[in-house]
């Protein structure tokens, strides 16, 4: 995928309702410039897919045809491209967030379920929290991105500095005796936000709702959306409680070992993991 196909993948991608941006292809195609495909008919461009490698750990996202030349194997090329992509990087492990529809479709290719994730979309409103959670400064990250490592099961430095560096998005993190306990950050846009990653030790439920308070605090009034497993319940509660609302659900599927650790968890985005 190069700058020219941008806008294609933008128009095709919001025939699915995802609302993304030229910037969010341009962010992932910097991260990645050999991991995002475009299928062409012809001349015609007809799919996209996108792919991430943070080495042992690669990710798959942004599968999309045109409704034409659906059912007809294009879905099927534009994956195993990328999964021989990040296999040629040394990847080992290969996760994504399917759609219920497209499960069976995955599994033919050889992933297999592992977590359920409901999407939700919300307006954020002032919440309190009795916690006092810093911002995150350049010094904290090379702490923050190895805890990161330990949940998500391989190094995000690439992905996350950007992300806790760009001034325009909220990023805040606990520590106990300066050992990490949790982060969580919110991307910024100009009428909408997407909170995540959150990242919390599994024992420390209060402090991942604490994050996930004082990010929703400062986005009042933004249309946020958020990705979190079925089994957070705290966060969950936390979330509805807030007037946030379902928008559908995904599965967390992996073709290889399963590598998520245990640990509290909001997902950065469904194509980056």
């Amino acid at each position: 995928m190069g700058v020219d196909d941008f806008s294609f993948a933008v128009q095709l991608a919001n025939t699915m309702d995802w609302n993304m941006a030229l910037e969010d292809f341009e962010f992932t195609a910097k991260l990645e410039p050999k991991g995002c495909f475009v299928l062409f008919h012809g001349s015609e461009r007809v799919g996209i897919a996108t792919s991430i490698s943070f080495g042992k750990v690669g990710w798959f996202g942004n599968l999309i045809v045109k409704e034409a030349y659906r059912r007809r194997g294009a879905g099927t090329l534009l994956v195993k491209s990328a999964i021989e992509y990040l296999k040629s990087t040394g990847t080992e492990t290969i996760g994504l967030y399917a759609y219920p529809h497209l499960i069976k479709f995955y599994e033919n290719v050889g992933f297999k379920p592992d977590v359920d994730f409901l999407v939700l979309q919300g307006k954020a409103v002032s919440s309190a929290t009795e916690r006092t959670l810093r911002k995150i400064k350049k010094q904290d990250i090379p702490a923050l991105t190895d805890f990161d490592c330990l949940c998500f099961g391989a190094h995000r430095k690439k992905l996350l500095k950007p992300i806790l560096l760009n001034t325009g998005n909220l990023c805040y993190m606990s520590a106990d005796n300066h050992e990490v306990v949790g982060y969580c950050a919110a991307k910024v846009y100009e009428e909408m936000a997407e909170v995540g990653p959150l990242i919390c030790r599994q024992n420390r439920a209060d402090v991942a709702v604490a994050l996930l308070k004082t990010i929703l605090g400062k986005l009042r009034n933004l249309d946020v959306f958020t990705c979190v497993p079925t089994e957070e319940t705290a966060l969950l509660e936390t979330l509805f409680k807030a007037g946030f609302r379902e928008n559908f659900r995904v599965t967390r599927m992996f073709l290889g070992p399963a590598v998520a650790k245990n640990c509290t968890y909001i997902a950065e985005s469904l194509e980056r993991g």
